[in-house]
């Protein structure tokens, strides 16, 4: 029997057609794409006369702490109490006066150097002067992805980020990562390009994407459990496990780079990404981990872009799951 496409459920629930999305897979692979390919990673089409946008938002850094004498002392006493009562095949186990003490030590720091006997925390650090310069990772051509959606008169979409984590930069509630930019324009009014673009003295590699070109197909997308009434989804959900196949990820939120579609929910609870409008905001991206652009977002999950549908100069949000 062959395997299911999408047009086959739509026709066997047509409650879904008020929830289809055009979307694209991108499906980048390596190669040295030019100025004016759509890429990961490759050069941008970027007007010679205008300047390269620099990252503004206090980037987090690694600071040590040296534990004093006596906390030092207490922690090594707790190490060596647990040790000596713990049986064989029994777990690690501390009092709650122990854990209590232990975090008291820690005092939030992510991590304790037991060499150096130095606790780790990230901490903003302030931009000095104009900032680390952005670096480029996607650009997206209307004529190989059509069905982006895009401000009227521009073909063309740009998306650069800082490649520093930064923690809940302006406008961006509970998100830890990149800062985004994105630069729309229309190709035929570039004239002069600029050269090679301007390298941050400190990044972090997993946000230095390696050139990349696409491979785009164009998809019918439908959301996932979350942003579908009940019964729709169970019914649906039960006529995918009869024919061997999961719902999530198969017919809905197709996963992987993509331009457009729905989000998926599959680390945490449903989220309703809302503009500062109040209008619920929409997919335009997804920058994904792994593969030959070798990114690694949200310990190698996926960054997405939502995007106001009533006025493309608000601010983007973002997200990572």
């Amino acid at each position: 029997m062959s395997t299911p496409n999408v047009s086959e459920l739509l026709a066997e629930f047509p409650g879904f057609a008020p929830y289809v999305r055009t979307a694209t897979l991108l499906r980048p692979s390596a190669g040295t794409p030019g100025t004016h390919d759509s890429s990961v990673g490759g050069p941008l089409l970027w007007p010679a006369d205008e300047a390269w946008p620099c990252c503004r938002e206090p980037h987090m850094v690694y600071v040590r702490e040296k534990l004093a004498e006596a906390e030092r002392e207490l922690w090594q006493r707790i190490e060596r109490d647990v040790r000596e009562r713990r049986r064989p095949g029994q777990a690690y186990v501390l009092t709650a006066e122990e854990a209590e003490a232990q975090s008291r030590i820690m005092d939030g720091a992510s991590s304790l150097d037991m060499v150096a006997w130095e606790r780790v925390r990230m901490v903003p650090e302030p931009v000095v002067g104009e900032g680390p310069p952005m670096v480029p990772v996607l650009q997206i051509h209307a004529k190989d992805v059509p069905a982006l959606d895009r401000p009227a008169g521009s073909d063309l979409l740009q998306l650069l980020w800082c490649p520093q984590d930064h923690a809940e930069p302006d406008g961006q509630r509970h998100y830890w990562g990149p800062v985004v930019e994105l630069r729309y324009r229309a190709s035929g009014e570039v004239g002069a390009v600029a050269g090679a673009p301007p390298v941050p003295d400190d990044a972090d590699p997993v946000y230095l994407p390696e050139p990349c070109v696409f491979e785009p197909v164009e998809v019918v997308d439908l959301p996932e459990q979350d942003e579908l009434p009940e019964e729709l989804y169970e019914s649906a959900e039960a006529w995918a496990e009869e024919r061997g196949l999961e719902y999530n990820r198969v017919f809905g939120c197709l996963p992987g780079w993509k331009a457009g579609g729905w989000p998926s929910w599959h680390l945490t609870d449903f989220t309703a990404i809302d503009c500062r409008c109040g209008a619920r905001m929409r997919l335009l991206l997804t920058v994904d981990s792994g593969g030959d652009p070798r990114l690694n977002v949200g310990r190698y999950g996926e960054l997405r872009v939502f995007r106001c549908p009533e006025d493309p100069g608000h601010p983007v949000r973002l997200n990572i799951q």
